[in-house]
């Protein structure tokens, strides 16, 4: 019976960490690709250059979640937009601040869950760049208003 139990445990655990891993490349994939698009709307090459070292990050992320995932699972991620980013520069830089902070928690969430130490790493410090990214955006957000 113990055994069973903890097996099902373990799956469990597993399958949860999986979807949320799922979860956390499919936010990764949408934000390089808003990213993209805010970059095109800075009112400026400097703001321009910062959102594209913020897009680059995001891509580092989605690739090393993508390998836990592919790890994890022994199959490719099929990473889609879950959120349209929006078309204005400042509605963007808004969505943007939201959902770095968001990320963050997030990720501190499965790095708190996970009990592998190189996943719990490489969710603590996306968090950490997340925290970052933020800071940023907030910074453009109020310079924008």
């Amino acid at each position: 019976m113990s055994y069973f139990y903890d097996y099902y445990n373990l799956t469990r655990q597993t399958n949860k960490l999986v979807a949320d891993i799922e979860k956390a490349i499919n936010g990764e994939y949408s934000a390089i690709k808003c990213y993209a698009q805010l970059a095109k709307l800075a009112p400026n090459e400097e703001v321009r250059k910062r959102i594209l070292e913020i897009r680059q990050d995001e891509m580092n992320h989605f690739q090393t979640f993508a390998k836990i995932y592919t790890d994890l699972t022994g199959r490719q991620p099929k990473p889609k937009v879950i959120e349209e980013c929006p078309n204005q520069y400042k509605d963007g830089l808004e969505f943007a601040l939201k959902d770095e902070q968001e990320a963050v928690d997030f990720y501190l969430k499965i790095a708190d869950e996970a009990t592998n130490p190189s996943i719990k790493e490489a969710f603590r410090r996306a968090a950490a760049d997340e925290q970052n990214h933020a800071v940023w955006f907030l910074y453009y957000f109020v310079k924008a208003k």
